[in-house]
């Protein structure tokens, strides 16, 4: 799971009886340069200042609000959202995805807040009605993109509450009770209704699992002299340990967490036969090759050398890779006080499972007045509802691979990147000539890979655009010789768009083939890793079957319109 970063910073500007928001893309974003752009191509500045006045026209704030939505939207693009987003024949810049409309308003919503303390009553009363128009927008996105979570009622979760006692024992502050959800395990659902800015669960830094607690441990002193070892690989070989230890202060944790958890790690044979040369498939070999190498150089030597630190019977392959999964599914980067991001086990908060339209978007930062991880809604959750969490922008393959488990709705971030076709086909690993060839005219990604995705999350399937994304098209017509901002209806332009569109149908209709049919196995009875397998396999046959109804649909747009350029 990921800490949050801003990517802005803004604030509000006061008179006595008007207030002035600053929205402001930070130059420190690694984007700065393609978000500027597309900021100007929508008539703003890097730093843009908003005027809010008193007024008895209601329409006023949603106007305002409205503004500041479509600059705070770009501002919080990550780099597959820029890459995908529609052109400069999009007026406005509409709700891209669940997760950016809620970063774009929670990013609104903190200035408001922020600003709230020293004003006048009219600035105060001018704030206030902006505060209530962002909640508003909040709660719509919210009903919109919430899922409905089944919860199993006579399934046990005796060891699981009797941590979150021993956490609230020591502190911890819950709004949360644990569940079995179906389909998904283990979850937190609401004891209460719960509202932007509450907090679902406040921790205290003594109840996480973190580097900390390895330095005190008798293994430390043989591990630092390792100076190559991270600190996190510490922690993975402590957590072996500490697991069968009857008198550790976390025993409740660790009796809490599963035996295997299940994830791509863990895939046996049949399920590799079912993915085949895909990149989930690509992924997860390389990295249990990466873990087997890394157990081979490290752990049978200091069993060796230290076996009453490193018992051989508790440092095998299969509890390393237990101890791995364990760490990459369960584990959050967190910022403490002193200002060190250290990767740490967070007990409790492990329960809330991930969501493309998660209620906890920012978290990770040690409060430093209170010294707790505090996890704090972005959106409301009602009583008896499941309280999601946002594990970071992955990809169905990341999160079978590392987490065990296929979100929920169509995810944005399963794409296809285009090195992964073979070296027989036209987009071949590395599509040369784009390094820094981004232009104000052009959307050209400043990187030198192209990638593609589902043509059902694109609002335009127009003529040169056709639902595919404009960086891969435009250097297509670059490799022509064609200028890729020249898009008028030319019989030279009409033509160069069919060879493209025929080329990249051929390419993507190899790659259908090589998915092969789709399973009709049993899938109730099947193996988890299998099931999981399949549901991998049949996202990237809906998202090539997308591309390849567009690139159809688009070559006989583009042959009418020829057609009629000749005529």
């Amino acid at each position: 799971m990921e800490v949050d970063k801003e990517s802005s910073t803004s604030g509000a500007v006061k008179s006595e009886e008007n207030c002035t928001i600053v929205l402001e893309l930070s130059e420190s974003d690694s984007l700065f340069d393609r978000k500027k752009i597309l900021l100007q191509k929508k008539g703003y500045n890097t730093k843009e200042v908003i005027h809010l006045n008193s007024s008895n026209d209601p329409d006023e704030i949603k106007t305002s609000l409205k503004i500041m939505l479509q600059i705070a939207r770009i501002i919080n693009f990550d780099e597959v959202e820029l890459y995908f987003w529609e052109d400069e024949t999009i007026s406005t810049v509409d709700l891209y995805s669940p997760r950016n409309e809620l970063v774009a308003l929670n990013s609104i919503l903190r200035i408001v807040e922020n600003s709230l303390d020293s004003c006048t009553q009219m600035q105060k009363n001018i704030l206030e009605e902006l505060h209530i128009a962002v909640v508003d927008m909040i709660s719509n996105c919210s009903n919109e993109n919430s899922i409905k979570s089944v919860i199993v009622e006579d399934y046990s979760c005796d060891k699981e509450n009797c941590l979150v006692q021993w956490g609230e024992d020591n502190g911890m502050k819950s709004r949360l009770q644990i569940a079995y959800v179906e389909g998904a395990g283990r979850g937190a659902i609401a004891r209460e209704d719960l509202k932007v800015g509450d907090t679902a669960l406040e921790i205290p830094t003594s109840l996480i699992i973190s580097e900390d607690l390895m330095k005190k441990s008798d293994m430390y002193h043989i591990l630092e002299k390792r100076n190559e070892m991270s600190s996190e690989t510490m922690l993975l070989l402590w957590s072996m340990k500490e697991k069968y230890d009857t008198n550790s202060r976390f025993k409740n944790y660790f009796e809490t967490l599963p035996e295997e958890f299940r994830t791509g790690l863990s895939f046996g044979v049949e399920a590799f036969m079912v993915l085949g040369d895909t990149v989930l498939m690509e992924e997860i070999i390389q990295a249990k090759e990466h873990l087997q190498e890394q157990y081979n150089q490290l752990v049978p030597p200091l069993c060796n050398e230290h076996p009453d630190i490193f018992p051989p019977e508790l440092y095998t392959w299969e509890r390393f890779l237990w101890a791995c999964e364990l760490w990459y599914s369960n584990s959050m980067k967190i910022m403490f006080p002193d200002g060190e991001l250290r990767t740490c086990l967070v007990p409790v908060a492990g329960f809330l499972n991930h969501s493309l339209s998660p209620h906890v978007i920012s978290y990770g930062k040690v409060d430093s007045k209170t010294n707790t991880l505090k996890f704090c809604l972005s959106r409301p959750c009602s009583a008896g509802e499941e309280c999601f969490l946002s594990y970071g922008n992955f990809s169905s393959s990341h999160l079978i691979t590392f987490y065990g488990f296929v979100p929920k709705g169509d995810n944005p971030y399963d794409i296809i990147p285009l090195g992964e076709f073979t070296p027989s086909t036209v987009l071949f690993i590395k599509l040369e000539g784009d390094e820094g060839d981004f232009d104000e005219n052009s959307h050209v990604s400043s990187t030198n890979t192209h990638m593609a995705r589902g043509t059902w999350f694109s609002k335009n399937h127009d003529i040169f655009h056709y639902g595919l994304p404009s960086p891969l098209l435009d250097y297509f017509r670059r490799a022509q010789n064609a200028m890729p901002h020249s898009k008028t209806l030319v019989q030279e332009n009409l033509e160069n768009e069919i060879e493209i569109l025929e080329q990249l149908q051929l390419n993507f209709h190899d790659m259908m083939e090589r998915l092969g049919e789709a399973e009709l196995d049993d899938r109730e009875n099947t193996r988890w890793d299998v099931k999981l397998a399949i549901e991998y396999k049949d996202i990237q046959r809906r998202i090539v079957s997308s591309i390849l109804t567009s690139c159809n649909s688009g070559i006989e747009l583009v042959k009418d319109n020829l057609c009629r350029c000749m005529a």
